[in-house]
């Protein structure tokens, strides 16, 4: 499982690649359109509903899938719509060209999107209740903690390896670089989360040492040999929960929908199930199987699964 896993960086890359070739860059470094990701092959009798996701937050991904299958099991036809970027998706909503987002972390880390658009968000309830950011650095080393980094820049080139320079954890690792007083000491390095899993799997191959942004849940805690930084200022903020948002109205205009949404709970096995089957052992293209293969194992677990 652990060789799927490294071998699945490659076709993450691919998935975000194709996202980010889909969608117009705009001056502040967000994604200006909605791009299609495909459409299901189902006719609901109803109704459509747009669900917009990040491929390359892969909690998003799995559970944009599940909703899939789920959805359509109860009538509805479900168009994929992917983005590269958190801002553009809640504008997406606000602006109802999106129904659904799976995978929203609207407490702490979207907190500045919900201020903006959430007069015209509905929150349909929340699905995992300890999502978190962290730094990590490999399980090798010998910090333990964001302070003993003071001092060790030199071992790692000065550089933290983050995602994507709009994501939520972006900013906050930001924050953190000033909290502790090591922005003067470090950069933080923004790509992509396929190219931070990159440099993570070389650097671990050869026993080197990295600094770099993750959160949980996610499947690379599991695949690679990282721990996470102590944080005893908080700077990273504290848990949070994983909400279904939806644009305003959705309960009134899908409410079967709604009344299924607000019923999923998951917990860390569950989940990590989902998105190690959805990304690593099936991978791109053979999601709807990952789905399938899930359910198979875990869904006598719940009483809200839709079932054929």
């Amino acid at each position: 499982m652990r060789k799927n896993r490294l071998m699945s960086i490659a076709a993450l890359g691919a998935v975000a690649s194709l996202a980010l070739a889909g969608c117009a860059t705009d001056g502040a470094g967000g994604t200006s359109d909605l791009t299609g990701g495909g459409t299901s092959g189902a006719t609901g009798a109803k109704g459509t509903i747009t669900l917009g996701y990040l491929p390359s937050w892969t909690d998003g991904l799995s559970t944009a899938y599940l909703m899939q299958d789920q959805l359509e099991k109860l009538g509805y036809d479900v168009e994929m719509k992917t983005l590269t970027e958190a801002g553009p998706l809640y504008a997406g909503l606000a602006q109802g060209d999106v129904d659904l987002y799976p995978s929203a972390w609207p407490e702490l880390t979207h907190a500045e999107y919900i201020e903006k658009y959430g007069d015209d968000i509905e929150d349909l309830g929340t699905y995992y209740a300890n999502a978190k950011l962290t730094i990590a650095v490999p399980e090798y080393s010998d910090i333990d903690s964001i302070e003993d980094l003071a001092g060790r820049g030199g071992d790692v080139g000065g550089k933290v390896i983050g995602i994507e320079p709009g994501a939520g954890l972006t900013a906050q690792a930001g924050e953190m670089l000033s909290a502790y007083g090591l922005d003067g000491e470090y950069t933080l390095v923004t790509s992509s989360t396929a190219a931070m899993l990159t440099e993570l799997k070389a650097a671990t191959e050869k026993q080197e040492d990295i600094v770099v942004t993750l959160w949980r849940p996610f499947w690379a805690n599991d695949a690679f040999p990282v721990k996470d930084l102590e944080d005893p200022k908080g700077a990273m903020g504290e848990a949070e929960g994983l909400h279904f948002l939806g644009a305003k109205g959705f309960a009134a205009e899908f409410p079967e929908a709604a009344e299924l949404i607000e019923q999923i709970k998951l917990d860390d096995e569950q989940y990590g199930a989902l998105e190690d089957l959805v990304v690593n052992e099936f991978g791109e293209g053979k999601e709807a199987d990952a789905v399938d293969a899930w359910l198979e194992e875990h869904g006598d677990q719940f009483d809200w699964v839709v079932s054929d």
